[in-house]
């Protein structure tokens, strides 16, 4: 099932996320709703605050069909980055809850990334590239951080202006 994504301002995603404490049929049916909603996006990650539920839980797949690559669908359940590369990589980041906004954010190269399985299985695996990029962005929702947060204060208000202009026109037309 689609869900409604926040746009930010939201304060929802300015709130540090509670740990998921139990994996049952309802989680199971929000992580694929998760997947669906980010796919129709259509996004490389998704956060469940940006779709108001106060969790640690994200979905991302960073496959990429114009480079070939087949689907790589991960679910990180109360994900902990336990290291990070010294090498740092600068991307052009976009947002699901800030449509259409882009920004050259540097973050680490690679990271080392522990984390629950929808299973409920133990995992840590090292993201690297796109997929480092992408898993320090969403674990930043959990921790109510926006990758404009790393932009300087008059980008930052730049873009928050925008995205105020386009919750008042979508709930004019709405």
């Amino acid at each position: 099932m689609l869900r409604p994504i926040l746009i930010h301002p939201d304060p929802r995603l300015k709130k540090v996320c509670d740990p998921l404490s139990e994996i049952d049929d309802a989680m199971r049916a929000l992580i694929e709703d998760m997947f669906e909603t980010m796919y129709n996006a259509p996004g490389i990650g998704l956060a469940a605050p940006q779709l108001g539920i106060n969790t640690r839980l994200v979905v991302m797949d960073c496959g990429s069909k114009e480079d070939g690559e087949d689907p790589d669908p991960v679910c990180l359940i109360n994900p902990r980055i336990l290291a990070s590369s010294d090498e740092q990589l600068t991307w052009n980041e976009g947002c699901l809850s800030l449509p259409d906004m882009y920004a050259d954010v540097t973050r680490p190269a690679e990271v080392e990334v522990q984390f629950t399985t929808p299973e409920g299985g133990e995992e840590t695996r090292v993201f690297a590239g796109v997929r480092a990029i992408c898993a320090q962005h969403e674990i930043d929702h959990l921790n109510g951080k926006l990758f404009i947060d790393y932009l300087g204060p008059m980008r930052r208000q730049l873009i928050t202006q925008k995205m105020k202009k386009l919750k008042r026109e979508r709930a004019r037309s709405g």
